[in-house]
């Protein structure tokens, strides 16, 4: 299953909860699944620094191709964004 790691970014420690997305995908990867992972995006932004929204849009691209949507716990507009978005595609 392609499985997309939805979390919260920018709410807390934001090094933190990249690694808690990575750890997440980490585990699905291992139980032999295939993890899209958009918190690797902040190592872009970075670089090209894009508005949340742009990186709101971009990851939401990848969510009708996934077969479930992985919520890690947390507060965070976003994730309840993309959890809204997979359950109005019946993901």
């Amino acid at each position: 299953m392609r499985i997309y790691i939805s979390a919260p970014y920018s709410k807390g420690d934001i090094a933190q909860n990249v690694r808690n997305a990575i750890d997440a995908g980490e585990q699905v990867s291992q139980l032999g699944h295939y993890p899209y992972v958009p918190h690797l995006m902040h190592f872009w932004h970075l670089i090209y620094s894009k508005s949340q929204e742009d990186w709101l849009t971009i990851g939401s691209e990848f969510i009708p191709v996934c077969d479930a949507v992985l919520r890690l716990p947390g507060e965070s507009k976003g994730a309840d964004l993309e959890v809204w978005q997979a359950k109005k595609l019946g993901i």
